[in-house]
């Protein structure tokens, strides 16, 4: 059984660097449904533009709470 949470992203351009610097290597964002959740930077990658990181997103995780996907909505 999947669980997923969505949540609002805004992470400028500049900010995202950090990731490709190995400063910053996790994510913390406020789900909609009221739950904090950590993931890896890293699976934002696809959705770099250069306005940075944005957009309504949607992420499963498996029965054991580990990442299995993630989506724009």
């Amino acid at each position: 059984m999947n669980n997923q949470l969505t949540f609002n992203i805004n992470i400028p351009y500049e900010d995202f660097e950090a990731v490709y610097r190995g400063a910053a290597k996790s994510v913390l964002a406020n789900s909609e449904q009221g739950k904090s959740v950590r993931f890896p930077a890293d699976i934002l990658r696809p959705f770099l533009t250069r306005d940075g990181i944005v957009g309504r997103f949607c992420v499963q995780f498996d029965a054991n709470h580990k990442f299995s996907g993630i989506k724009r909505m």
